[in-house]
C-alpha cells in the first residue's frame, strides 16, 4: 500500500471537557497518513485515480473546526472517517496534536494516535 502523508495541518477548535477550551477555543495540529494505491493515478497522470490532498486538508480543518467535543479521541476518529469516505482511500493513520492542553506541569505536546481502515 502507498502512502499520502499531510503533516502539521493547524485549525483552531473548542475541543475539552473543560468550560474554557470551550469558550476560548485552542489550536489543533493534525497528522495524515492515507493509504492507497498511486499506480492507477501514476499510470495515467491522473487527479482523479487518487486522493486529492488538498481537499482532505480543507475538510479536515473544517473538523477541527466544526462541532465540539470533550476528547481528542473523538475529534480523531471523525478525523478518521472524514478521510475514508475518499474513494480508494484503504487506510489512515491520524495523530491530532493538543500542544496547549491543560496540563499543570511542563510538557511539549499531547497526542492521540488511531489508524482505521475500510477493511
Amino acid at each position: 500500500m502507498d502512502r499520502v502523508a499531510l503533516r502539521g495541518l493547524k485549525a483552531r477548535g473548542h475541543h475539552g471537557v473543560f468550560a474554557h477550551e470551550r469558550e476560548e477555543g485552542q489550536t489543533f495540529v493534525v497528522d495524515l497518513v492515507i493509504g492507497l494505491d498511486t499506480r492507477p493515478a501514476a499510470a495515467d497522470d491522473d487527479l482523479a485515480k487518487t486522493v486529492h490532498y488538498g481537499i482532505v486538508a480543507e475538510e479536515v480543518v473544517a473538523v477541527v473546526e466544526g462541532e465540539p467535543v470533550d476528547l481528542i479521541e473523538t475529534l480523531a476518529e471523525r478525523i478518521a472517517q472524514q478521510c475514508l469516505k475518499h474513494a480508494g482511500v484503504q487506510e489512515v493513520e491520524v495523530v491530532v496534536h493538543k500542544p496547549d492542553a491543560p496540563i499543570t506541569v511542563p510538557f511539549d505536546d499531547v497526542t492521540i494516535t488511531i489508524t482505521r481502515s475500510n477493511a
